[in-house]
């Protein structure tokens, strides 16, 4: 018997999150078995997502939270098929997992990796390397507002969508990005808003992320509008380190981020409950891909990275090391998928990374 058994809950969804889901268990799975019995994982698979939708007519069970409730962590796949309309996908699966349990913070690391060439010149000489967090439970994807005055006719329809900004929220994760980024070799915390045009709910957040910086004087700070942040995303990304914004920012920056580094099957992702209330979430970034669906050829390291993560939430930050560093090795390599330039299929850059723990 493992001194530690660690319960973890796989929810492949749709398209290529079963090929890179099953990459990452593979990968967590050796590590485990070559722990000398100092851990393992119980894996337990839930057949949710968009066919699950197609013979039910929802997304996971009615009683599917509960059923997650008790799980070590979550790892996820990717939600998504033509068949089923996105807001319908997206909210029936996992943002209903990330906001009833209240996975606040969203960590996006941006990596470049030896051998896989950016978009971005800058890249070929200079080091890089920073994180997106991204608040997770209100904002922009709140999920408040409506349709209404349909009845009056074509073309009188309104629809609101209120973004939410409590005080609460806004602190929480920027003492979130403090913390992360004390642990940092660059100190810095960038804070994205667009508080000239939103009044309200962005001059709030500018509001206690100025209060916030005063407790973490160890800690260079900057407050820069989103618009300008995507410039510097590209035209100064070493001045990086930590960047925390809203849900709707900080998903766009992250996966511009993600796209500079060279393809958005590299990022991984953590939902997290910082509380441990509730289990965390871990997936990569990138979408369900039904146009490669079940063609071997989806880059796994986005979900090998997110496993790495989920790692570290276990307190096993060596064994989430080897995993990083296998990934680096196997990418200097030249061993890639096509979306990054390579001609290696899903399974042949699992073995390669397997092979390199």
């Amino acid at each position: 018997m493992a001194a530690q058994e660690f319960k973890i809950a796989a929810i492949p969804a749709d398209g290529v999150g079963a090929e890179v889901v099953a990459a990452g268990r593979a990968v967590l799975d050796a590590l485990a078995s070559g722990s000398g019995g100092r851990f393992s994982f119980s894996w337990t698979e839930f057949p949710w997502g968009c066919g699950y939708y197609e013979k039910t007519g929802r997304m996971m069970d009615e009683d599917g939270l509960e059923e997650l409730r008790n799980f070590d962590a979550l790892y996820f796949g990717a939600v998504g098929w033509p068949t089923v309309p996105d807001h319908i996908s997206l909210w029936g699966l996992r943002l209903r997992i990330c906001q009833n349990f209240d996975q606040w913070a969203n960590v996006r690391p941006v990596h470049f990796h030896p051998g896989i060439t950016s978009p971005l010149r800058k890249a070929d000489s200079t080091p890089l390397d920073w994180v997106v967090v991204r608040e997770n439970s209100e904002g922009e994807y709140a999920g408040l507002g409506g349709r209404n005055l349909a009845a009056r006719g074509p073309g009188n329809e309104v629809a609101l969508q209120t973004a939410l900004f409590t005080e609460k929220g806004c602190e929480r994760i920027m003492r979130f990005a403090f913390d992360l980024a004390r642990g940092r070799e660059r100190k810095k915390v960038s804070s994205v808003t667009k508080s000239n045009a939103q009044q309200y709910g962005m001059v709030l957040w500018d509001e206690v992320f100025e209060r916030v910086a005063a407790d973490y004087p160890d800690v260079e700070t900057e407050s820069v509008l989103v618009d300008a942040m995507s410039a510097k995303f590209v035209l100064k990304p070493e001045d990086l380190s930590v960047v925390v914004a809203s849900n709707l920012n900080a998903d766009i920056l992250s996966d511009l981020g993600s796209a500079l580094a060279g393809s958005l099957g590299l990022a991984a992702s953590a939902n997290l409950n910082p509380d441990r209330l509730f289990p965390s979430m871990f997936e990569p970034v990138h979408g369900s891909a039904p146009d490669i669906a079940g063609q071997g050829l989806a880059n796994p390291i986005g979900a090998i990275g997110s496993a790495a993560l989920m790692l570290e939430h276990f307190g096993l930050t060596e064994e989430a090391a080897r995993v990083r560093a296998a990934i680096e090795a196997t990418t200097a390599a030249g061993l890639l998928t096509p979306d990054v330039g390579g001609s290696a299929g899903t399974d042949r850059v699992v073995e390669a990374i397997l092979a390199n723990l």
